[in-house]
């Protein structure tokens, strides 16, 4: 079987993607700190595929249980990198924290692959945040990376770029960078979603307001110049985006070139104001939500959408679910199977 290593696969979108990586027949190694995700979400993907999965309690930070990892598989053959800290605001209130777990543990991963005999694709998973506030709407590929407006986007852009400085010295790596946009929703079986131990991300705190464990949500800022004032963003159902990393795998394995890196944007190519988001969950879930407008939040933008074009002709990939789709897969996972 083709080996394919994925980082922080315990958590929200690493979950998800294993499931379609064990579901096209790879063989699967996880490793991951458990900083914000659980465990138990192993069991949920077992209950899916009914197939098994290698894990192992890993640290980037740590650099020999890394080379560890490697020398007890030597078949791997893919790494799809998720494992990273991910929310705007925290990045703000910790950015050296950020740095030194986004940075620093994948530089240790990319050195560890550097190692390898054997060819290795590398796929990463990087944010729209790099393209900052954006110049033009929708979003392609070709917009300029401009001055990141957070600590979190600028660990993406600097990752970007090792990528790129590192594929030029080791010829055994080939890579694509998935610049995605906003993940949201959960698998249809229900039985693995998003659950952070820190939620930040809006569809969470949506979430935690229905079920009564928030009194009330925040919306930060009705003043931006959009139609209703609110923040707006193109959402993507995570099992699409899952779908995504198994495409560009597959990219990889069938190149031609023996080295090769491209970046793709990943979303469905047309935006949601937040209160269009809270409107939608309260049709799908019929529940009246309690949330209160405060004033911006830093390091927000007003809009930003992708043109997913790219990723449509050359992967061979589309976003197909709703924005109703997502939200009730969310909302099924939340209020009826989440058991962490």
């Amino acid at each position: 079987m083709t080996t394919i290593l994925v980082t922080g696969g315990t958590g929200y979108i690493g979950s998800h993607t294993i499931v379609e990586l064990l579901n096209q027949n790879f063989d699967v190694i996880v490793i991951d700190n458990l900083s914000n995700s659980n465990p138990k979400s192993i069991e949920g993907i077992k209950k899916i595929t009914n197939k098994n999965i290698t894990f192992y309690k890993v640290d980037l930070q740590n650099f020999n249980d890394i080379v560890n990892v490697f020398s007890n598989h030597k078949n791997i053959i893919g790494v799809i990198h998720f494992a990273a800290l991910k929310a705007v605001g925290e990045s703000y209130e910790n950015p050296l924290l950020y740095f030194q777990n986004n940075i620093f543990g994948m530089i240790n991963l990319l050195k560890a692959i550097s190692l390898q005999k054997q060819n290795i694709n590398f796929i990463f998973s990087s944010s729209c945040t790099v393209y900052g506030s954006p110049d033009y709407l929708p979003v392609d590929e070709k917009h300029p990376i401009k001055e990141a407006l957070n600590p979190y986007g600028r660990t993406k852009q600097i990752g970007e770029g090792i990528i790129k400085d590192t594929l030029l010295a080791h010829k055994n790596i080939s890579a694509i960078s998935l610049r995605y946009f906003n993940p949201i929703g959960a698998h249809d079986s229900g039985l693995i979603g998003e659950a952070p131990i820190k939620p930040y991300n809006l569809i969470p705190v949506l979430c935690e307001t229905a079920t009564g464990k928030r009194n009330e949500m925040l919306v930060f800022g009705n003043d931006y110049p959009t139609t209703d004032g609110t923040g707006v963003r193109d959402y993507i159902h995570v099992v699409d985006l899952a779908k995504a990393h198994v495409a560009a795998l597959k990219k990889l394995l069938n190149k031609k070139d023996k080295q090769y890196y491209d970046i793709f944007n990943l979303g469905v190519g047309k935006g949601f104001s937040v209160l269009e988001m809270i409107k939608t969950f309260e049709k799908v879930s019929k529940k009246k939500i309690n949330y209160r407008i405060v004033e911006r939040r830093k390091g927000d933008i007003a809009e930003i959408y992708a043109d997913p074009t790219k990723a449509n002709k050359i992967l061979n990939w589309k976003a197909e679910r709703s924005l109703e789709d997502m939200l009730k897969s969310a909302w099924l996972w939340e209020s009826k199977f989440r058991y962490y």
